[in-house]
């Protein structure tokens, strides 16, 4: 007798979990439940359509041969029949039915199952203040509300927009309506940078920078109060600092697990509200699933619980899920949590664990970082990449890299290639050091940048020289009067003597020029060095050590990093 199963929520993970179960499984009786109009669409992509970049909200729901993704469309060309706006209620794990209810008419019915697939998603976190009722306040997380904001960017009713939370969505949004509508954007981020957790501080400042040469406003470190209007529309955001003119507020502030219709059923949830699930994406009930962002999947690195909400991960956990619900035994293995987002002229990326996360996770972690070209530097089409590889000193073990490029995809190439590293093993800062990347001329450097970060970390941990952050160099420079370090400058003779004729503390000390001239620093100081990208003052602090001057620090990326931070001297 053929099965029957449910899925319960209709975006990335249900539709892609019954497709695989029906190709395998083709007599199984296969039934999605969805509460809303919309199913199957590309919830990622709505950045891009409010941008126009995108120009068909359809294009979202449509296949790669322009098939719309509606029940229609299931129906007929997958088997698998799909109702909308019914709302799943409850489990009754005993009887194995799933109670809904018709949103529009408001009947209930009891369905059977033989299995069961919880593809219920997350719930964007909302703060409670005051005036969030208004009108145009908005999250970026549905279609409907997509098109909203775009009808009223077309009509030229948003001049001035606040964004809630510096995290992807809202950074891409905060994108969106500044590059494509020319609307004044804030963006509101409780936490002291945007990307928190995704980026280190210093990473965090150069995606900052990118706003503000952009003229948007980035306001860290703040709090959002209320929210005021003028007849029933928002029109003003009041934080414990300021108050900014709005019409159009989109909260990004993170997602909240949809994980009550489990708990109710008596399933296992964390205390966040995921549900707990194994490898196979069983719940703690065998004839139970879930997956994508209702669920909490390991964390190879740390081998704890976590929680990634992304649609690239909810559609291989999908094929899992399939899969199983057909009689196989596919698992998955967890995340190491792989991302990429483009900014203005910057895309970054990364994998596993800022330096900052990694020792909260009780890692002894450093963060080196580098600038170099992406390609070979005698080749005309090429770009500064920026790179952080975190480690941890005892065991040199790799846990996480971050990286900037106006290039998006040959940064995505470099984190790719060490996310493989991670999610296969535990990599050692040797083995990005040794990675074998393809070469050429116009794809990268004989010594690839990913190459040269690990051989940078290997030599920081070999002691071979003491890193500073290019914004920590930057402190050191403003409390000079205080600290009384000497600062050389090793970049060629005119960048440097250009700033030292503004700042007589400056010292241009030429690559070329340091060993003559050894003698200019002094050995009871502090010494700080600078060039463009770092390799220079590598090779200069050498030249002190084999000299005796050994308390030198070296900044890290240089000139670079201090530019693409937005710091001046």
């Amino acid at each position: 007798m053929p099965e029957n199963i449910l899925v319960v929520g209709g975006v990335a993970l249900g539709p892609k979990a019954a497709c695989r179960c029906k190709r395998l499984m083709p007599h199984a009786n296969i039934t999605l439940v969805d509460e809303n109009v919309y199913i199957s669409y590309g919830g990622c992509g709505i950045p891009y359509f409010v941008s126009g970049e995108t120009q068909n909200l359809d294009d979202l729901r449509s296949t790669p041969y322009h098939t719309i993704r509606d029940a229609a469309f299931f129906d007929t060309m997958k088997g698998i029949t799909v109702r909308t706006q019914t709302r799943a209620l409850a489990i009754d794990r005993q009887a194995k039915t799933l109670l809904v209810k018709d949103v529009v008419s408001g009947k209930e019915e009891k369905l059977p199952y033989d299995k069961l697939v919880l593809a219920t998603g997350a719930t964007p976190r909302m703060p409670k203040v005051e005036g969030g009722d208004l009108a145009n306040v908005l999250s970026l997380t549905r279609l409907e509300a997509a098109q909203t904001i775009r009808t009223a960017c077309e009509g030229g009713k948003i001049s001035e927009a606040v964004i809630v939370g510096g995290g992807f969505i809202g950074l891409e949004a905060a994108v969106a309506l500044a590059d494509m509508w020319g609307v004044k954007v804030s963006v509101v981020e409780m936490m002291d940078q945007i990307l928190p957790g995704a980026l280190s501080h210093s990473f965090g400042q150069m995606a900052a920078h990118d706003f503000t040469s952009h003229k948007v406003d980035v306001y860290t470190s703040e709090k959002v109060l209320r929210l005021e209007g003028t007849n029933g529309a928002v029109a003003k955001v009041v934080t414990d600092k300021r108050e900014l003119p709005a019409q159009l507020v989109i909260f990004a502030a993170g997602f909240i697990p949809n994980g009550q219709l489990a708990r109710d059923a008596g399933l296992e949830v964390t205390p966040f509200g995921a549900v707990v699930v194994d490898a196979h994406m069983r719940t703690t009930d065998p004839d139970i699933y879930a997956g994508g962002d209702c669920c909490s999947i390991k964390n190879i690195i740390t081998g704890k619980p976590g929680y990634l909400p992304l649609g690239s991960m909810a559609n291989r956990q999908g094929r899992v899920i399939g899969t199983n619900l057909a009689g196989g035994d596919a698992r998955f293995p967890g995340y190491v949590g792989t991302w990429a987002v483009k900014l203005f002229e910057l895309s970054f990326c990364g994998v596993g664990f800022t330096v900052e996360r990694a020792r909260k996770e009780g890692f002894d972690a450093i963060g080196v970082s580098v600038e170099q070209l992406d390609r070979a530097h005698f080749y005309p089409e090429k770009s500064m990449m920026s790179l952080e590889l975190v480690v941890e000193k005892s065991t040199r073990r790799v846990l996480g890299m971050q990286g900037a490029c106006v290039d998006g995809a040959a940064l995505k190439a470099r984190v790719d290639a060490v996310a493989a590293a991670l999610q296969c093993g535990k990599p050692t800062v040797e083995d990005i050091s040794n990675l074998e990347v393809a070469y050429a001329p116009p794809f990268a450097a004989a010594m690839d940048v990913v190459n040269v970060v690990g051989n940078v970390a290997e030599n920081v941990l070999c002691g071979r020289f003491s890193p500073v952050t290019a914004d920590a160099f930057m402190e050191l420079w403003k409390n000079r009067s205080d600290n009384h370090v000497f600062f050389i400058d090793a970049r060629p003779a005119a960048a440097g003597k250009a700033v030292q004729k503004k700042h007589p503390d400056w010292h241009a000390i030429p690559l070329e020029e340091i060993a003559a001239r050894v003698q200019e620093v002094p050995r009871d100081r502090p010494v700080a060095i600078i060039c463009n990208t770092g390799l220079r003052s590598y090779d200069s602090l050498l030249i002190l050590a084999r000299n005796g001057v050994t308390d030198v620090v070296n900044a890290m990326g240089g000139m670079q990093a201090v530019n693409k931070m937005g710091l001046t001297l």
